[in-house]
């Protein structure tokens, strides 16, 4: 089926469009603009903001979740955070975190890239009330900065793309890790002895189900009651997807990403971006901007993350633990440190999480927006004059000489 889908794309007009590694990011920053713009359009903003925080009465009597904003944060997410499940279940069997030697260098740098602006943050905030949302400018936003990697050039080298990919994959189990425990109610027994039945029913319809679409409508039935129970236990209801994610055979791994990759990454992540981003633009805004919440936040992602990432990579070349990679220094590695402080997603995300209260909850927003922005500027020009394009060009006017002398 999977097949047939992705022949399929392949002929679609703009297939070339949705396979480039920097279409995420273009059509991330394209929603945050639209959702921005229409919200501040008078009363066309009014009805575009309502429409997100519309009360839906069925829902309610169900228990799920109340409007389309809690929809898109607790059910659409949920499948957002299978699609990283799986990702991090991959590298970590088989990819670039499967062994020891392969993690140590981007593990310990995503550790000190969440410690260091955690703490930057509880320092500003401290005694202000908002040390609850710390974990904001923790998170990298794995799609976004990649993109902006990719928009560099092919003169940036293949070493620094898998250390990103790992660091923000590590990055995202940190992210994950501290929902689950900072960020969820008091646990409901009942509801928990039911994720834990769906765990027992989903290992054994994967093991025992040979019937390969049998066991596919099984296991996407088990992950939604999965999800349900979740939901009402206390935790935070995405955490159902990691859950799924870790049950999944590496052997059904790609199977299940080519099939999410456009889902994921083309509706439900612009679909977050345009509910999340609905936020009214005035002087006010601006001017809260310079309040310890906001100022945590942006100096946490814009500073805090490539000076944790940048000490980490310090210490551990100047101990020798490790070397860089060839064409990298400590100076053209500082790009790879801006580049992670593009917060965007999960940090939005966890922003809805701390702050219950609407006004601080579009303050972080905001400032990380601002936060990600800078760091995506900085970073793609730091990166953009460490490796500049003439240098491919100098290097294959040589390989053509040295050809031509050989013949």
């Amino acid at each position: 089926m999977h097949k047939i889908i992705a022949r399929r794309l392949k002929s679609f007009p703009f297939y070339s469009f949705f396979v480039d590694s920097r279409s995420v990011g273009i059509t991330l920053l394209m929603c945050t603009a639209l959702s921005l713009i229409l919200t501040n359009s008078g009363s066309i903003g009014v009805t575009y903001h309502d429409f997100w925080l519309k009360d839906i009465s069925f829902f309610q009597h169900l228990n799920l979740p109340s409007n389309l904003l809690h929809f898109v944060n607790d059910a659409l997410m949920a499948i957002f955070f299978f699609h990283v499940g799986i990702e991090i279940k991959r590298e970590a069997i088989v990819g670039e975190l499967s062994s020891f030697n392969k993690a140590m260098f981007p593990a310990i740098s995503a550790l000190f890239g969440v410690a260091v602006p955690a703490l930057i943050f509880l320092y500003i905030t401290r005694g202000t009330g908002f040390e609850h949302g710390w974990a904001i400018p923790t998170a990298t936003d794995i799609a976004f900065s990649l993109g902006v990697l990719a928009m560099v050039g092919k003169s940036v080298p293949f070493s620094l793309k898998i250390f990103l990919t790992a660091l923000a994959i590590i990055d995202d189990l940190c992210a994950i890790l501290i929902i689950a425990l900072f960020y969820g109610n008091a646990p409901k027994l009942i509801c928990l002895g039911g994720v834990i039945l769906c765990i027992g029913a989903g290992l054994l319809v994967l093991k025992k189900l040979s019937n390969k679409k049998i066991r596919n409508i099984f296991y996407v039935i088990i992950g939604l009651i999965m999800w349900y129970c979740v939901y009402n236990s206390g935790i935070h209801a995405t955490f159902a997807g990691i859950i799924m994610a870790m049950l999944l055979p590496i052997n059904k791994i790609t199977r299940y990403e080519s099939i999410l990759n456009f889902p994921v990454n083309f509706i439900i992540i612009p679909v977050f971006a345009l509910a999340n981003t609905s936020l009214y633009i005035s002087g006010a805004s601006f001017a809260n901007l310079a309040s310890p919440l906001s100022m945590a936040i942006i100096l946490g992602l814009f500073i805090g993350k490539p000076l944790g990432i940048m000490s980490a990579t310090f210490l551990l070349v100047k101990t020798k633990i490790i070397n860089l990679p060839k064409n990298v220094t400590l100076k053209r590695f500082l790009g790879v440190g801006f580049l992670a402080g593009i917060g965007f997603t999960m940090s939005i995300f966890i922003s809805t999480l701390a702050f219950e209260n609407k006004f601080d909850g579009d303050t972080s927003k905001l400032a990380v927006l601002i936060a990600s922005l800078l760091s995506m500027i900085i970073g793609f020009i730091w990166l953009k004059i460490s490796y500049p394009a003439k240098h491919i060009k100098e290097h294959e006017v040589k390989v053509e000489k040295h050809s031509e002398a050989i013949v």
